[in-house]
């Protein structure tokens, strides 16, 4: 398009004069007419990218160029026109307000803007309006504010809406632009919606051998509204019911679970019937009283007990027996009871647990459940002996219950009393009469009632000592006169009678040992041994003589011990008629192996005739040689009896024989043998002499024996 027109007061409009045209957007936007000073658009111009422009206009003398007016600076202003419609920042808001709100609460703003100049006209005023959401909200059309239009909206009812809003500039009049977005609101929940039970009865059922804390069932009811608003709790409401049982609520599911509160019994009551009330746990105050009074619901529940069979019961759990020991064998005790609480009633028997009297010191009637005794009881030994009683049914053996059985053994004066320790009583040579010398005590086992009390006594016609009962369970030992004498009497044995006063009475004598002892002026004692005594009346000659006859009898005893010793070392190895054995020689000495001929002839052991003369007796340790003579063994080829004939008779006539029966081995071979002897011991010829060649005829299973023995004669050769 064309602008007004440049005009400088030099053009005279002869055409001489030139127009320059600078500054931002000369040549892309803008052009001028250098001959008239018009200013022309070339595109399109947007306010909303640029709304002033700054130009320079010179004028110049066509023919010379030269400046006709200095530069000029002037704006170019662009006119707004309503060519952009308003915008949503977002094309979709979320939003929530809580159910039940009053009218006019607000939800949420949504603003649009407008390219256009808000100064100029109406082209960017805007206006908001709803349209999709009503009657349930409303929008103000000044700032978009939406809020709601209905009182009690109900998020049970319906909890999600989609709301458009629409915002049209040049304030709402016919041929403004518009732009629209949409609003999705939630309706948060309140605890406006109380609990309720869709079954007002329950039924449950559960055995009687339930065991307490046990879950029998699962009543539920329901709440329409959700997260913490629909959490419930349960109570039971009537005694009945909250005696036995007892109701929880499951925080996951919301349901009411119900246990067991105490032990369920058939033969009792079989039948429950109690209410159960439930409400919420966390209640709204602005809804507990409207519009829909109460805020809470109950439901019966109707539990049913179902017949188990049952182990004996016992009348007493546990029992306490008393008993007096030193009771005979086969004495009452005491009696058991137990029942089977089952309708049935059937028949119990009764049983020991023989694990709990390891020293079967009792027993039990199987019928009527009597305790008695096998064995005497003894409360020193034990006070209480506790047993275990086995109740079972005959008709059922697998129903048994067992009941603890206290027996407590009562106290029967049964021992005497004695010394309560042991006393290291002296009495000095130098004492005086009436002088004490020993206090003593007493303990008895038994346990009367009304405490011990002790009597102590010694015989009147005692002319040494005498005693004094102190009557709190001690007693001192006085003497009776004065001046005791070692030499006389080292030691005294006063007999004390210990008496006690329970029923019957039960006494004993112990025995207070009384050393007389030398003794300083104070009483102090210095020495209570005989030893001091009799060296002080002795020479020093007796003493020394003394000692060398003690020396002289140990030596005798060393020397008897010796000899012992020896003759233990000389009696023989067999040492009864039936102990026969064969005769070994041990010899501690090691042999040169096959090919040492000298260390022991094996080839007596083959050929009597090369025995030797000498031999060793074969029932003794070969520690001693005892030399002997031995016919030479028979020259002629007799046979195996002539040959044990001819060595029973040697035997029997050898002085060195043993006087019992013995048995002697012999290997023999015989003379005149075809193939004499195989042993490379009584070979005459040496090893060199040997020729082995024939062995590698034998075959394969000679040829490593050939190979050794051939060639070591290669190598001796080489």
């Amino acid at each position: 398009g064309r602008n007004r027109p440049l005009h400088s007061n030099m053009d005279r409009g002869d055409g001489n004069v030139k127009y320059i045209l600078t500054g931002e957007g000369v040549g892309s936007l803008f052009l001028i007419d250098e001959n008239s000073g018009d200013i022309h658009a070339t595109k399109r111009l947007d306010r909303e990218e640029r709304a002033i422009y700054t130009l320079h206009a010179t004028v110049v003398d066509k023919r010379t160029n030269e400046t006709l007016e200095a530069d000029t600076e002037f704006n170019i202003k662009i006119h707004d026109i309503n060519d952009n419609e308003p915008k949503f920042s977002k094309d979709l808001y979320f939003a929530s307000v809580p159910e039940m709100s009053d009218v006019g609460t607000s939800v949420i703003q949504v603003t649009a803007t407008d390219a256009d100049d808000q100064t100029y006209g109406n082209s960017a005023k805007l206006v908001y309006s709803i349209l999709q959401g009503q009657p349930y909200f409303s929008v103000d059309s000044d700032n978009g504010t939406i809020r709601t239009a209905l009182p009690n909206m109900d998020r049970e009812t319906k909890e999600n809406y989609q709301v458009v809003i629409q915002a049209k500039d040049m304030a709402g009049q016919m041929g403004g632009l518009s732009g629209t977005t949409t609003v999705s609101i939630t309706l948060s929940d309140e605890n406006d919606s109380p609990p309720r039970f869709a079954n007002h009865t329950f039924r449950l059922s559960t055995l009687e051998s339930a065991e307490v804390g046990a879950a029998i069932g699962r009543i539920k009811a329901n709440d329409a509204d959700v997260g913490r608003n629909a959490e419930m709790q349960y109570s039971i409401v009537d005694r009945d019911g909250q005696d036995m049982f007892t109701i929880i609520s499951d925080q996951n599911t919301q349901e009411g679970v119900i246990r067991v509160k105490k032990q369920l019994d058939y033969e009792k009551q079989r039948t429950y019937s109690f209410k159960v009330e439930v409400t919420n746990t966390y209640l709204d105050p602005r809804f507990m009283y409207s519009p829909n009074p109460p805020f809470k619901d109950d439901a019966m529940v109707r539990v049913t007990i179902e017949d188990v069979d049952e182990p004996p019961v016992f009348s007493r759990n546990p029992y306490i027996i008393e008993v007096h020991e030193d009771t005979a064998a086969g004495s009452f005790v005491g009696v058991v009871s137990a029942r089977d609480p089952d309708a049935d009633n059937n028949s119990v028997k009764y049983s020991i647990d023989r694990h709990t009297d390891l020293e079967r010191l009792f027993n039990i009637d199987s019928v009527n459940g009597t305790i008695t005794t096998l064995k005497g009881l003894d409360r020193e030994m034990s006070k209480w002996h506790n047993i275990s009683v086995v109740a079972t049914e005959i008709s059922n053996p697998r129903q048994t219950t067992r009941v603890p059985v206290f027996i407590k053994v009562l106290d029967v004066n049964d021992n005497a009393p004695e010394f309560a320790m042991y006393y290291e009583t002296f009495v000095c040579e130098n004492v005086q009469s009436g002088q004490l010398i020993q206090t003593i005590s007493a303990v008895d086992t038994d346990e009367p009632l009304v405490g011990h009390k002790f009597v102590f006594s010694i015989s009147s016609s005692n002319p040494n000592f005498t005693i004094v009962d102190n009557e709190d369970n001690t007693a001192r030992i006085l003497t009776r006169r004065a001046g005791f004498s070692r030499r006389e009497m080292n030691t005294y044995l006063l007999p004390v009678v210990i008496s006690d006063n329970d029923y019957p009475i039960q006494s004993s004598t112990s025995t207070l040992t009384v050393n007389v002892c030398a003794c300083d002026s104070r009483g102090n004692m210095q020495s209570c041994n005989t030893e001091a005594l009799l060296s002080a009346g002795l020479s020093t000659g007796a003493l020394v003589a003394i000692l060398l006859c003690v020396i002289i009898l140990l030596m005798i005893v060393v020397l008897f011990a010796a000899l012992r010793r020896q003759q233990r070392k000389k009696e023989p190895l067999i040492i009864s008629k039936e102990d026969v054995r064969d005769n070994v020689v041990s010899y501690n000495d090691e042999g040169g192996g096959e090919e040492d001929t000298q260390a022991f002839d094996i080839g007596t052991l083959r050929n009597p005739e090369v025995m030797d003369a000498n031999k060793l007796r074969r029932d003794i340790i070969p520690e001693m040689l005892f030399p002997f003579q031995r016919t030479s063994p028979i020259k002629d080829n007799a046979d195996v009896r002539e040959f044990i004939h001819g060595r029973l008779h040697e035997n029997d006539s050898d002085p060195t024989a043993p006087p019992y029966d013995s048995l002697a081995t012999y290997a023999y071979e015989g003379s005149g043998s075809l193939a004499e002897s195989l042993s490379s011991l009584e070979s005459g010829c040496v090893e060199g002499d040997q020729e082995y060649d024939y062995l590698s005829n034998w075959g394969p299973p000679f040829k490593k024996l050939a190979d050794m023995y051939i060639g070591k004669d290669t190598a001796r050769e080489t």
